[in-house]
């Protein structure tokens, strides 16, 4: 199975330990495309420029060759919004992971999508459930 893996990048530098985390338990279920601005492996494994068309052009064939998108979206990211968009269309299975916090509300358009699993947690051991149960 190919995981892509979502989560903010330009405005969620501080989560890059948990998206590590993630990576690494969605190892245990695949091959993990997406996710190198936390993750060393994938990033080493990259070739060429960094420009943002060749971010769009790379993660677009990546995205279209995953069986499954799994999105961290606690921080809000246009591109993480329109990575979900497009796996939506494409038919894709999506989680969707959102940390509970009473200042923080998830946008409508992700908690209301009846194409979307929408989980939330409080902890990781409450992730590694999570996508035990959506992957396995």
């Amino acid at each position: 199975m190919k995981i892509y893996f979502a989560g903010s990048i330009r405005g969620g530098e501080g989560n890059k330990a948990l998206f590590k985390q993630i990576i690494d338990q969605l190892r245990k279920y695949g091959e993990v495309v997406g996710g190198e601005h936390a993750d060393e492996v994938i990033l080493s494994n990259l070739k060429g420029g960094l420009g943002d068309e060749h971010i769009y052009n790379r993660d677009s064939k990546r995205l279209d060759g995953a069986d499954v998108l799994v999105a961290e979206v606690t921080t809000p990211s246009l591109g993480v919004g329109y990575e979900i968009g497009i796996a939506t269309q494409q038919n894709k299975k999506i989680l969707t992971l959102f940390k509970e916090d009473k200042d923080k509300k998830l946008s409508a358009m992700i908690s209301g999508s009846p194409k979307l699993t929408n989980k939330t947690y409080n902890t990781f051991e409450d992730i590694k459930k999570i996508l035990e149960d959506f992957l396995s």
